[in-house]
C-alpha cells in the first residue's frame, strides 16, 4: 500500500508534468522572438527596424514571466504561491488577449490571427495550469 508520502511524490510529479509544457512553449516562443523578431514583427503588423525591437521586448517579457513558472515546476508542493502565482498570469493573458480580438478591426486579418494565436495557445497553458492548481490544492 503507497504511502502518503508516496502519494504526494507522484502527484508531485503529475503537476510538473502539467506545467512543464506551458514552460516549455513559452520559453520556446521567447527565444524565437528574442533571436528571430524579424520573422514575427510583420504578424503584428510592424515594421522593421522598430518592430524588430519590440518583438524583442516581447521576448524578454515572456522570458522574465515564466520565472513563477519555473518556481512552481522546481517544487510545486512547497512554492504553492508560484503555482497561484503562474495561474492568475496565464488567466491575465487569456483575457487580456480575449479583450484586444474585440478592439482588432476586422482589416486586420494578421494582427487578427496572430492574437487568435495567442488565445489558443494561452487558454491550452491555462488549463493545463489549472489542473495542476487543483492537483496541488486536494495535496493539502
Amino acid at each position: 500500500m503507497d504511502t502518503s508520502t508516496e502519494i504526494v511524490n507522484r502527484k508531485s510529479w503529475l503537476i510538473r508534468a502539467l506545467i512543464a509544457p506551458v514552460i516549455f512553449f513559452n520559453l520556446q516562443c521567447s527565444f524565437e522572438f528574442l533571436v528571430h523578431a524579424e520573422r514575427y514583427a510583420p504578424s503584428f503588423d510592424l515594421k522593421e527596424p522598430t518592430g524588430v525591437y519590440m518583438i524583442q521586448g516581447l521576448g524578454l517579457l515572456f522570458l522574465m514571466w515564466n520565472i513563477p513558472y519555473l518556481v512552481a515546476l522546481i517544487d510545486p508542493i512547497r512554492h504553492a504561491t508560484s503555482l497561484t502565482e503562474a495561474v492568475i498570469m496565464q488567466a491575465i493573458g487569456v483575457a487580456g488577449e480575449t479583450l484586444l480580438i474585440l478592439n482588432v478591426a476586422p482589416a486586420y486579418v494578421t494582427l487578427h490571427a496572430s492574437v487568435m494565436r495567442f488565445i489558443l495557445f494561452d487558454g491550452v497553458g491555462l488549463l493545463l495550469l489549472l489542473a495542476a492548481y487543483f492537483i496541488r490544492r486536494r495535496i493539502q
